[in-house]
């Protein structure tokens, strides 16, 4: 076994572990049916593995229903509609000037390389993301824990509605990186970090929320170092990962960004500009 597999699997298995320490983080965003639920599933038997297989096969039964149906919330709603045709004006406009402007600050002053740059391109892809939510149902499954094997399932289904999504927009749009590989827009690394801390988020609040955000934002940051990705593939990355996943966990919640509002902004500049708010009452 190389080195570089040794990597990407101890970077998986730690990935994991950032979905089932959130899960411990705190019963507070919990109701007391959803409380009193995981109290019985602690006191009861293990699941075997065939009772697991079983739940799996049901639950997958289920599955296209409930990705058309989450897909049909997500991208018919307006203000999802809103955010997205923003970020993809915003795409538009940095790609006259503002990409190369931003390729050449990182080609001075690019920040990541060897185990760093290699440790953020493992724990942000899907594949991580899927694995890691894929162990989260097995135990959840395993201790008959119905809310945390919920939330793995929804965790899965955000995910899975952002990769089909960004897989096809790439292939539509089919531009090349800085560094000349195909399909740049948008960054599926970025979509898929931000749906991951949008999902957390919801669940779990602003202590498990903000800190998945920032690990988001490096990720993308990460993407335009190494040149994988233009400015513009990562704005519209992040932005289509964080309306997918607050679509899909938070249903008919209002969007937050960790526990914040959301409001219009429009600077006082003399070039128009459009961007947002972030207001939280204490």
């Amino acid at each position: 076994m190389n080195i570089r597999l040794k990597i990407q699997i101890l970077l998986v298995i730690f990935s994991a572990s950032m979905f089932l320490g959130s899960g411990c983080v705190s019963n507070s965003n919990l109701s007391k049916e959803q409380s009193s639920q995981i109290q019985d599933a602690n006191s009861t038997s293990k699941a075997s593995l065939k009772e697991i297989m079983e739940e799996a096969k049901n639950d997958l039964k289920k599955w296209p229903d409930r990705l058309w149906n989450d897909s049909k919330a997500t991208f018919t709603k307006n203000e999802n509609i809103a955010a997205l045709l923003v970020a993809g004006g915003a795409s538009i406009a940095m790609n006259q000037e503002t990409d190369d402007e931003i390729k050449e600050y990182f080609d001075k002053y690019d920040k990541f390389h060897n185990w760093k740059d290699e440790s953020l391109y493992i724990l942000g892809s899907p594949t991580a993301h899927f694995t890691a939510s894929s162990i989260w149902y097995y135990l959840s499954a395993r201790d008959r824990d119905t809310v945390n094997k919920e939330r793995a399932w929804t965790m899965r289904t955000a995910l899975t509605i952002t990769w089909l999504t960004t897989a096809a927009l790439k292939t539509a749009r089919n531009n090349h990186t800085p560094n000349d590989k195909n399909r740049a827009w948008p960054s599926g690394h970025t979509s898929s970090s931000f749906t991951l801390a949008s999902v957390l988020d919801e669940y779990y609040g602003p202590k498990v929320g903000i800190p998945a955000y920032a690990f988001a934002s490096l990720v993308g940051y990460r993407m335009m170092d190494t040149g994988d990705h233009w400015g513009s593939d990562v704005v519209f990355g992040a932005t289509l990962g964080w309306v997918v996943g607050h679509t899909v966990a938070g249903q008919d919640k209002d969007h937050k960004i960790a526990g914040f509002d959301i409001v219009p902004f429009v600077p006082d500049t003399e070039k128009p500009a459009l961007g947002i708010g972030l207001v939280k009452q204490f």
